[in-house]
């Protein structure tokens, strides 16, 4: 597939070399206007670009479908932001196609030929306003949809007992902590940062103690972020050094981390990680994933939640990813409780 795509592109740099010699005079033809053959010719051309994209889309469309994220969304906030992307790429879709398709039709329909004369009229009135009033009133659509998604994912101010979490992000790695008893964060900055105080937190702040950070596991030395199903978490973002983006996929949630200020997005987690694990749509993919590890020699996998920064970085974006465990709040709560505070930490 690389040699064809190789051979391709070489085609196509000669193609327009040609034109460029052709253009600039250098070749011995002193009359450089197209003849009527060569314009049906390059009509027809048009016509074989057209099917090799439009094959091409196709292909690309079919051949990645069993390893894109599983349709269903896994927060209580998914639900709008996956109608809102589907109405998007639908209508993006849809008119890509049908305009692609007329001007490639154009191009060959009105290609030059000997006789024709091109029809021309100063104005239309009737097609201005329908190209101006159509576009704007899907387009108000979308925007107002959008906007009130925007704000279901951002007000917090009706959340009932949330989880408070911070995400703090620096390269290449995620830290988090938990708000504690209390329910409210110490305050953190870079200048608090010293040892095992990687997050910075101000350990003067009376709400700073009883904060659980995040650490790896003893035993498989994995660092994980436990979620409980039906309670609205808030994150509070920050980052270390450059620009980061919290990026949650699998709940449809996504928000930049930028140095010297907290930013803030809510999530309600409504799927369990074993629930997701069952769900026709994840084992399919997952099978199909697990079948390209495997022709690469590499180990199977099962499906989990993830973390990850969703803005480059720096030269190991692609490591800075943190699991995340979804489960249901009593198991939530039991695992919590067995996490140290940041006072027996430090």
């Amino acid at each position: 597939m690389k040699a064809l795509f190789y051979i391709i592109i070489g085609v196509a740099l000669m193609v327009v070399c040609w034109q460029l010699v052709k253009l600039l005079g250098l070749t011995k033809k002193e009359d450089q206007t197209a003849t009527p053959k060569e314009n049906d010719i390059n009509g027809k051309l048009m016509l074989v670009l057209m099917t090799f994209i439009y094959v091409l889309m196709v292909l690309s469309l079919w051949g990645t479908r069993e390893v894109l994220l599983p349709q269903l969304g896994a927060s209580a906030e998914a639900e709008h932001i996956d109608i809102l992307f589907k109405y998007s790429m639908a209508l993006i879709l849809v008119v890509q196609f049908i305009l692609q398709a007329l001007i490639f039709w154009f191009t060959f329909k009105y290609r030059g030929t000997e006789g024709r004369k091109a029809y021309f009229f100063a104005d239309s009135h009737k097609l201005e306003m329908w190209w101006t009033i159509t576009p704007a009133v899907v387009l108000a659509g979308m925007i107002i949809y959008g906007l009130w998604t925007w704000n279901q994912v951002m007000d917090a101010s009706d959340v009932e007992d949330p989880l408070i979490i911070e995400l703090y992000a620096q390269q290449f790695n995620w830290n988090a902590r938990y708000a504690g008893e209390d329910n409210t964060l110490g305050n953190g900055n870079v200048r608090f940062i010293k040892g095992a105080n990687v997050m910075g937190v101000d350990m003067t702040d009376k709400n700073a103690a009883d904060d659980i950070p995040v650490v790896a596991d003893p035993v498989s030395f994995v660092k994980e972020l436990h979620l409980p199903k039906g309670r609205t978490v808030i994150f509070k973002l920050r980052s270390q050094d450059v620009l980061h983006s919290a990026y949650m996929p699998h709940f449809r949630a996504q928000m930049n981390c930028v140095p010297g200020m907290v930013t803030q997005i809510k999530m309600t987690p409504t799927v369990t990680t074993a629930e997701m694990r069952e769900n026709a749509d994840t084992k399919k993919k997952f099978e199909n994933i697990n079948i390209l590890r495997k022709a690469q020699g590499k180990e199977e996998v099962e499906f989990d939640y993830i973390l990850l920064c969703n803005k480059i970085c720096g030269a190991s974006h692609y490591n800075m990813q943190l699991k995340i465990v979804v489960e249901e709040e009593a198991d939530f709560n039991a695992w919590l409780k067995k996490q140290k505070t940041l006072a027996e930490s430090l």
